[in-house]
């Protein structure tokens, strides 16, 4: 099984990405939001730690944002809870996807949570500057404290660079990146089989 990695800061278009590939997709915000939904003891465990914020099940995002906002430290709060919920989550679907020829793994802390294994190729995915901020904005919760916030916790870019297999610019259109994509996708297997 081939291991994808898509890297990239917050708004770069990592999930449409890892669409295009079209094969298993471990996406780990929508992992998040199925924790906070249906998940009691992610809700139990979030009250003990945040009990001025978190008040009822499911949980609002409303309410870890007032959190976050009146404390960043709330942050690393709610990662204590969350990450290890979403690693046993990535462990099971590695488990279910193990005969699959190829995964792809979105998650934003990838590179931070030191996610990754060493034969897993990594794809960053850059965009315009302008591109990003539109498609933020465009979000449901699109909040400027809580993004800055956030992008503290992401590795810096040239990090994510350097550790890299590719660099795919999504500054196209979704016709141009699929195309992008398909010959990427062929170039992996071609160099995995043949290494």
């Amino acid at each position: 099984m081939i291991r994808v990695g898509i890297i990239g800061s917050i708004g770069s278009g990592k999930t449409f990405i890892s669409k295009l590939f079209r094969c298993p997709v471990f996406n780990a915000d929508n992992e998040v939001k199925y924790l906070y939904k249906y998940n009691k003891e992610c809700f139990k465990k979030l009250k003990k730690k945040l009990p001025k914020f978190i008040r009822s099940f499911p949980i609002k995002k409303k309410e870890l944002i007032n959190s976050i906002s009146s404390d960043s430290k709330n942050l690393k709060k709610i990662s204590s809870v969350v990450h290890p919920m979403v690693r046993k989550r990535m462990n099971l679907f590695l488990k279910k996807n193990r005969n699959s020829k190829m995964i792809v793994l979105d998650i934003p802390l990838l590179v931070e949570n030191r996610l990754y294994k060493k034969k897993d190729v990594l794809i960053l995915v850059k965009s315009d500057r302008n591109k990003i901020i539109k498609r933020l904005k465009k979000r449901r919760n699109y909040n400027k404290i809580i993004l800055k916030k956030l992008k503290v916790n992401q590795a810096h870019l040239s990090k994510k660079k350097k550790l890299a297999n590719f660099i795919i610019e999504n500054n196209f259109s979704v016709k141009t990146m699929k195309y992008k994509i398909k010959l990427l996708k062929e170039r992996i297997f071609y160099e995995r089989n043949s290494s």
